[in-house]
């Protein structure tokens, strides 16, 4: 399923124009359709998550504007997971969102999120580690030798897999196929590291 929302206005475009003057780090993504555009750090934030979520199919950046009686609001993101689409809202501690949002995205048949950025803690930070590789992509030879290992063993440790690159950096390989879901690792436990375990995914 691929999320075009229809509903469109200036307003959008005006956003979309404000945030494309940001930047902020990583600046690489996985499931990101369309440009990605964030208009805080706390939006950034929620879309490196979205990337290593695994229920999460696509998203998109400030898709759309909802009304209500003259007020209007832009969300940060358009998320489609296997379950459905929803519109989900980043916020942090100075954020004040109106109560009214969320029975426009009903109206307009979504669901509606909103995500505090406050306790994101290791996977946040293993999230952000990983996407400095986003536009990486594994070699086929390294991808067939790294997930025969884990066939043979179950699972390895990150020290362990690295020894199986041969045609590309081990840890941006390694990253890429995490990313693109052919390997897992634990993100919210600790910070990556050489005993952290990596398993194939299946399915």
């Amino acid at each position: 399923m691929t999320a075009h929302p229809e509903i469109e206005t200036d307003q959008p475009a005006s956003v979309r124009a404000d945030a494309a003057r940001l930047h902020f780090h990583p600046r690489g993504t996985v499931r990101c359709v369309g440009a990605p555009l964030f208009r805080n750090q706390s939006a950034r934030d929620l879309g490196c998550l979205l990337d290593v979520d695994p229920s999460v199919v696509e998203w998109s950046c400030l898709p759309l504007v909802l009304v209500r009686d003259g007020d209007s609001h832009v969300p940060d993101f358009l998320v489609v997971r296997e379950e459905g689409t929803s519109i989900v809202d980043a916020v942090s501690e100075t954020s004040r969102l109106e109560p009214w949002i969320e029975d426009a995205a009903a109206e307009a048949g979504y669901r509606y999120e909103v995500q505090s950025m406050i306790l994101a803690g290791h996977r946040l930070a293993n999230s952000m580690d990983l996407l400095r590789y986003a536009r990486w992509n594994c070699p086929l030879g390294d991808r067939v030798r790294v997930l025969a290992a884990l066939d043979e063993h179950g699972s390895l440790t990150v020290a362990e897999c690295l020894t199986a690159f041969h045609e590309t950096v081990p840890i941006a390989g390694l990253s890429s196929l995490v990313l693109r879901r052919f390997v897992e690792i634990v993100l919210d436990d600790a910070r990556i590291g050489p005993e952290t375990a990596v398993r194939r995914i299946r399915g």
